[in-house]
């Protein structure tokens, strides 16, 4: 969204441009150390909790989870918008790190198996709108550098 301000006048010919940017609620959390090297992990507004650490999942392994459940979210979004026949979707997610600290990720792949009846174009499209507008994990990801690879397969019905 753009507000234009100033008047068009011969002093002023171009109204000055200011770019305002929309901000959703923040979202609260909160991480508890329960015992040893295990911490609990739960979002306010969320019903469900995250054990991370020892006996849990590590907090870097989770991000790379919730880029997979964000582009597959998009994916069969887009694709039942565009009415092809989709059936089923994994999405596999694999991730290099950096060696020294931070060890962020430096290179993810994500391989995308559509099962129905999709045209190809049309998941290749659903794909490429999940990566490139929609999905908020992996431009996280991007801004860090990474580097954001995907594959795809479709496997039909009978």
């Amino acid at each position: 969204m753009y507000i234009i301000g100033g008047f068009r006048n011969p002093l002023n010919p171009l109204p000055e441009v200011e770019k305002v940017v929309a901000v959703s609620e923040p979202v609260k959390g909160k991480v508890e150390w329960f015992k040893d090297y295990q911490f609990i992990g739960r979002i306010e507004s969320d019903k469900c909790s995250v054990i991370l650490g020892e006996g849990g999942i590590s907090p870097m392994k989770l991000l790379l989870l919730s880029v997979a459940g964000c582009t597959a979210y998009d994916v069969v979004m887009i694709l039942q918008k565009m009415r092809e026949p989709i059936e089923g979707l994994e999405v596999e997610i694999s991730g290099e790190r950096k060696e020294e600290h931070p060890k962020i990720y430096r290179k993810v792949h994500l391989h995308y198996r559509i099962h129905g009846n999709v045209r190809e174009e049309k998941a290749k499209r659903a794909i490429e709108l999940s990566q490139d507008k929609y999905c908020s994990a992996s431009a996280h990801m991007k801004l860090s550098g990474a580097e954001l690879t995907y594959s795809f397969e479709i496997i039909r019905g009978g």
